[in-house]
């Protein structure tokens, strides 16, 4: 118990220090990169504080696997330079049983990120980009127009001349229904349609049922407008990154883009990312003891240079395996969870070979 108190003593306020200074130098980019905005929209400086408190939980998200990297390379090269280490080998404590606390609270980290970054992190952070872009009016219309939505796996497909989002209206709209075949059954064409109870109510339309080899004409019915059911989101003008927002709204946004029939390869793919990523906070502490007390001397510079490294290898990798998960030569669940496969291995071999 005593030496877990000890290595706790020498790391948190290293931890702590560091994810102050990270959070603080993202949040003052931050600023700098918008400076001359706010000062040309005279935006007050309570907003410019708003804003910058909202950008806090992003910035501590982003700090966070650095910042513990940082600590425990540091704290673990100190003790190796100073000897300390060395009499705790000698009293029979393994590299391994001396940091085991430090992987437990890794772990349980990456846990508490994942829920910190769906809970937090998003709602705060969509926040902050709506002020910001309502203070230097920077706003995005969510209206469309020349939309083509295929939805039900192709079996229906809509389209309209425009959407209007705050009447949520379809302006010119025309939907095609087809069999699983993809043979024509009905077209609807009607001026406009107003979502209602769950589905498009259309005004002066026209219903073109298919009866052999002809269409006929008549008043859209009822039970045809009750299977008019894409909601308005789906003709919005906006891309969701799947990055930037919940979990639950990331699986809605994926089948979505199922029903309509496109390519869910790269949405998956960020999905998966939002439950892998958060163990970057235990993979990186895992490296860290693993690459402690390569040298006795410039412990701060040589620990901060391995932990920058190891960190953008880690992304780097990442970065490669979501592209190829994008384009099919991975699957979206190997896209995310290899770079965290991989770099447990690696972690495990060099505390294989870590000096004891």
């Amino acid at each position: 118990m005593s030496f877990v108190l000890y290595l706790y003593r020498r790391f948190l306020p290293v931890f702590l220090g560091s994810l102050f200074f990270f959070c603080l130098v993202l949040i003052l980019v931050d600023l700098l990169m918008n400076l001359w905005s706010f000062i040309s929209q005279e935006v007050p400086p309570a907003q410019i504080l708003k804003v910058m408190a909202l950008y806090i939980p992003k910035t501590m998200s982003f700090s966070l696997p650095l910042s513990i990297l940082f600590a425990v390379s540091y704290t673990l090269s100190d003790l190796y330079a100073k000897n300390e280490l060395t009499a705790i080998f000698a009293a029979g404590v393994s590299l391994f049983r001396f940091t085991f606390p430090l992987l437990v609270l890794s772990l349980a980290l990456s846990f508490g990120l994942f829920f910190f970054e769906d809970k937090v992190v998003v709602p705060t952070y969509a926040k902050k980009t709506e002020l910001q872009d309502q203070l230097l009016n920077q706003q995005q219309s969510l209206n469309n127009d020349r939309i083509v939505i295929i939805a039900d796996q192709g079996r229906m497909v809509y389209k309209a001349d425009y959407y209007n989002d705050s009447e949520q209206r379809l302006v010119g709209m025309l939907v095609i229904f087809r069999d699983d075949q993809k043979n024509l059954e009905r077209i609807v064409r009607g001026n406009s349609a107003l979502w209602r109870d769950g589905y498009w109510e259309c005004s002066e339309a026209t219903e073109y049922v298919v009866d052999g080899k002809y269409l006929h004409s008549q008043t859209v019915s009822r039970d045809t407008m009750l299977t008019m059911v894409e909601p308005p989101e789906t003709f919005r003008n906006n891309t969701i990154d799947v990055e930037t927002v919940s979990v639950q709204e990331a699986k809605a946004y994926i089948q979505r883009l199922s029903r309509a029939g496109f390519s869910v390869s790269e949405a998956t793919s960020q999905y998966y990312k939002k439950f892998s990523f958060p163990l970057i906070v235990f993979i990186v502490v895992f490296l860290s003891i693993g690459l402690s007390g390569k040298t006795r001397k410039n412990v701060l510079l040589i620990s901060l240079v391995l932990c920058i490294m190891a960190a953008v290898l880690f992304y780097v990798t990442q970065m490669v395996t979501m592209l190829l998960a994008q384009f099919g030569y991975l699957s979206p669940f190997l896209g995310a969870w290899f770079p965290v496969i991989l770099f447990i291995f690696i972690s495990i071999v060099l505390l294989r070979f870590a000096r004891t």
